[in-house]
């Protein structure tokens, strides 16, 4: 079995390994070995003495770096830097100013320790992240619920500024009937988008209702494992935090009765249903906050059009920058 050599060895391991043989085994002089594999005398040497004290083991490439580095940046502080960049995500130049040191140690030391980048550490445990998979479309669905204030008519706040779109929120609660809350604002209510996520695809699919009872939950449920299973897809676990639309008898049984294994995440742990906490960000914002919409019905009406263009032609950079239909099984034919 060969292995991979620097790029610069004389030698491949198998090589030296017959070098080696030839002058421990057989009795070959260094000299007439080296010239055999047209090399100096000292390099068959070496082999020769490696071979000797460590078998096969010792032809293989060892590490280039100095058994001794005085100048290597010292444990205690190295655990520092660990410590301010996992609990506090400073950067280079906040930690190297904490610890009097310079700015470029404290980035040797983190791309040391891999966590240079701060995409790849947990947010709310500072760990480094670990990513999983589950192998198949349908094997598992992450679903959850995004609140979203309604939009009134004319436009929200956002765009229009706090007076106008005060002005714009009462006049709507007017027609709709909408009650006042304890600060005596006018409410129009809240839109409740039931999100669903494939964890192998990241296929998502999204319903629009006024609430997120048991109810509600359990019909989107029966409506996402419809519209998977004609992509070809069949649905095996379904994970959810423990909202108490997940929690009621109804969604147990429902999901009994679909044949489909209910799972729970860790409690104060969002990031255990990450893949659709991420999902929620990318729709706020390139649907709900990205442009100007004049009423609630002129937002929803966006929505079928977005979900599909993330589903059908926005790239995933957790997928190898495909989109998500391309990751479903193709059985029904419905994305050649």
């Amino acid at each position: 079995m060969s292995h991979a050599t620097h790029a610069n060895a004389a030698l491949t391991p198998r090589a030296r390994l017959r070098l080696a043989r030839l002058v421990v085994e057989h009795g070959w002089p260094p000299a007439r070995a080296a010239e055999r594999y047209d090399v100096s005398w000292r390099t068959a040497k070496k082999w020769a003495e490696r071979y000797r004290y460590e078998g096969p083991a010792g032809m293989l490439d060892r590490s280039s770096a100095p058994h001794h580095q005085p100048n290597l940046t010292p444990a205690p502080v190295v655990r520092k830097i660990v410590h301010l960049r996992w609990k506090q995500r400073l950067g280079p130049v906040q930690i190297a100013d904490r610890l009097n040191m310079a700015s470029s140690t404290v980035h040797a030391v983190l791309v040391r320790c891999r966590i240079n980048r701060l995409a790849h550490i947990d947010r709310a445990t500072g760990e480094p992240i670990r990513r999983y998979e589950h192998d198949k479309p349908g094997d598992l669905i992450h679903v959850d619920v995004k609140k979203l204030g309604k939009i009134p008519d004319g436009g929200g706040w956002r765009y229009l500024g706090k007076q106008q779109g005060d002005k714009n929120r009462s006049t709507t609660a007017k027609r709709t009937g909408g009650p006042k809350n304890k600060h005596r604002q006018p409410l129009i209510g809240t839109c409740y988008l039931h999100t669903v996520i494939d964890d192998h695809s990241r296929v998502a699919y999204v319903e629009a209702h006024d609430d997120e009872t048991s109810q509600t939950a359990v019909a989107v449920l029966k409506n996402a494992v419809a519209w998977f299973a004609a992509r070809g897809v069949t649905v095996q676990r379904v994970i959810s935090d423990n909202g108490s639309c997940y929690k009621s008898h109804l969604w147990r049984e429902t999901c009994a009765d679909l044949g489909i294994t209910p799972k729970k995440t860790r409690p104060y742990r969002p990031q255990t249903n990450g893949k659709i906490e991420r999902f929620h960000r990318t729709l706020a914002e390139g649907w709900a906050f990205k442009k100007f919409y004049n009423s609630e019905s002129a937002r929803l009406a966006a929505l079928p059009g977005w979900v599909h263009q993330y589903n059908h032609h926005r790239p995933h950079s957790a997928i190898g920058k495909a989109a998500p239909i391309t990751r479903l099984n193709n059985l029904a034919g419905h994305h050649n």
